[in-house]
């Protein structure tokens, strides 16, 4: 075999999808393994409007392993990256010894390449952490050849990144056992199953649960009672961001904007004398937003009245489409509130979705044939 062809880089990539908890995880019960204190249930966004892509190579030209993040290397021995590289290689060398012939075990040795980019906002409170490690720890095991249960060591990296390995409403489940091997992400329905629900997440800055609501949230999904979902989403993040308040020092993640959107919603609900929406903030300020398919043209106007976009000729509504309507006098005077020029930059408007993918066109990798990025900032 030719020299060059022997130390061709594989190059596997893949993407992986941003989940918005509906019943939040609270904290850690070990931080370490990252155990959480309670079970939790999302809602998986679809890739076409957010995600995360990753690209892997593997060479034994390669020195050192090595990882780029939206186009700067980052330092490869962050604790909870090495714990998702070993868990994988470890569960590889397993196979290799236990007699598989499918797996090549002649990369087994060599060192990885790893290129990462969000196309959403990084830390602004929309699971770039969660995208990220599902990604890259689905995109590790296509390359080294690990099937099945991968939640666990998705978890590893980020806690909520084990509900970015499933499409659709994702459970996560806290699990008993004190090696955390029973704290697994598994899917409570497709993506398919409630094809009329709609999420907007409204950005802005680019920056302990009772066993009960879990049981109750999950009836509410499988049911598609709207009410009864948008009721527990929004008692969970109420519940959430006040815990956050009542620490010492006080964690303040909601601002000015986010309480302006709080108010919209329920006046909007209100007004029509039935939840139509519902709003849940994670760890940052944007407000994702979920309703039904057919309120989301006047959702949108009431947004962009409410809180009125620079006028620099940007895309306001970025995802999928949605068809310009006219918002009542009655409707904006139920509302009453004063509108916050500049308050909201965008809008992605999106729908539940499906778990990572693998991309088979190679003009989508992220790493060229070097190994190298193809681009850098």
């Amino acid at each position: 075999m030719p020299e060059d062809c022997v130390d061709k880089p594989h190059i596997v990539t893949c993407t992986a999808p941003v989940n918005i908890a509906v019943i939040k995880y609270w904290g850690k019960r070990h931080e370490e393994l990252i155990l959480p204190i309670n079970s939790s249930l999302s809602v998986t966004l679809h890739q076409d409007q957010l995600k995360t892509t990753t690209t892997v190579a593997t060479s034994r030209s390669f020195q050192e392993d090595r990882i780029w993040l939206n186009g700067k290397e980052e330092d490869i021995n962050h604790p909870r990256l090495q714990s998702c590289l070993r868990e994988i290689r470890r569960l590889s060398r397993k196979r290799r010894n236990d007699g598989d012939p499918i797996l090549n075990a002649t990369g087994l040795s060599h060192k990885v390449h790893i290129c990462s980019v969000n196309n959403f906002p990084t830390a602004a409170g929309l699971a770039s952490s969660a995208a990220g490690f599902a990604c890259l720890v689905y995109t590790l095991a296509q390359v080294f050849g690990i099937e099945g249960e991968l939640s666990g060591i998705a978890r590893q990296g980020s806690g909520s990144a084990c509900r970015s390995i499933y499409g659709g409403f994702v459970q996560w489940l806290m699990g008993q056992k004190e090696d955390g091997k029973d704290s697994l992400a598994q899917q409570v329905e497709p993506e398919s199953h409630w094809p009329e629900l709609r999420i907007l997440v409204l950005v802005h800055r680019a920056e302990s649960v009772v066993p009960g609501r879990m049981a109750e949230m999950i009836q509410a999904v499988r049911r598609k009672d709207f009410a009864a979902f948008a009721e527990l989403t929004m008692k969970d993040s109420n519940q959430f961001h006040a815990t956050c308040l009542d620490t010492y020092p006080p964690i303040f993640y909601l601002n000015s904007v986010s309480q302006q959107v709080i108010n919209v919603v329920h006046r909007y609900n209100r007004h029509y004398g039935e939840t139509r929406l519902a709003y849940t903030f994670d760890a940052g300020p944007n407000a994702v937003i979920f309703t039904l398919q057919q309120h989301v043209p006047e959702l949108v106007e009431v947004v962009q009245h409410f809180f009125p976009p620079e006028t620099n000729g940007g895309q306001f509504i970025k995802g999928l489409p949605v068809n310009p309507v006219a918002i009542s006098e009655e409707l904006k005077q139920a509302i009453g509130l004063e509108p916050m020029s500049k308050g909201i930059s965008y809008i992605i408007s999106t729908k539940a979705g499906p778990g990572p993918r693998v991309l088979t066109d190679p003009t989508q990798h992220l790493l060229g044939p070097d190994g190298l990025p193809k681009e850098s900032v």
